[in-house]
């Protein structure tokens, strides 16, 4: 780990331990059973989270309930207009990749046996992208699906003895010899390598996504990217 990464200026300004300004917004429109309007700096994400009634074929009669989860990006999310998911007849596979990410990162939170067989559905549209899309949305699907489920229970629609243990994720990266965490657009195009941390409060891993772009990240620089990446993420918790 480079000795001098707490001291670097970003171009933006931060240190390269420091998380982009933050605002959240429960249920800003929409008939979801909560929905959330997470920013992080220049990225914006709605989140909705609905239950319905029954489970996949896979689960009938099982007696467990279900989690999925969509993610597409508006056309005009970016500064060049791309085409909605489905224009071409078939889903984006970046989409679908990411809404999987989504999808085992909450399943990982809740008991479904306690549930019973209902299925919660987690639709993440992006307004705006300045890289961590992904992170913010599960970020802020793990904000709605609390609310959700406090609203659930008062209703009667699931069980009191429901938990669910939060979550948050964040990018991080090795940039311009650099360590650091909640990458821009900017930096995630050039960054040596980057990584998606998805973690619970404690620090514990729920899920980690690491590619080096340009040449591989020594071991030890994950681990550093990751206690960096859980001591800026207890911002997100506390928000």
């Amino acid at each position: 780990m480079n000795t001098t990464t707490k001291q670097f200026v970003r171009n933006d300004g931060r240190t390269c331990t420091q998380v982009r300004p933050l605002s959240l917004v429960y249920n800003p429109f929409g008939y979801a059973d909560c929905s959330v309007l997470l920013s992080i700096g220049d990225t914006k994400v709605l989140v909705a989270v609905t239950l319905q009634e029954g489970v996949p074929f896979f689960l009938r009669n099982s007696g467990n309930g279900w989690l999925t989860a969509e993610y597409a990006m508006l056309p005009t999310a970016t500064r060049s207009r791309t085409p909605r998911d489905g224009d071409s007849g078939k889903k984006n596979g970046r989409s679908v990749e990411i809404a999987r990410l989504i999808g085992r990162s909450l399943r990982s939170i809740i008991n479904f046996k306690d549930i019973g067989e209902r299925t919660i559905t987690i639709d993440c549209d992006v307004l705006q992208a300045d890289g961590g899309t992904r992170a913010a949305c599960i970020t802020a699907a793990s904000y709605a699906l609390q609310r959700a489920l406090v609203e659930w229970q008062a209703q009667g629609r699931v069980p009191a003895k429901v938990k669910m243990r939060p979550i948050a994720a964040l990018s991080a990266g090795h940039v311009a010899n650099q360590l650091m965490v909640d990458l821009t657009q900017k930096e995630d195009n050039s960054a040596a390598a980057d990584v998606t941390f998805v973690l619970t409060a404690e620090g514990d891993v729920v899920e980690v996504q690491a590619t080096g772009e340009h040449r591989p990240l020594p071991w030890d620089s994950l681990v550093n990217l990751k206690e960096m990446t859980a001591v800026a993420m207890q911002e997100l918790f506390l928000l």
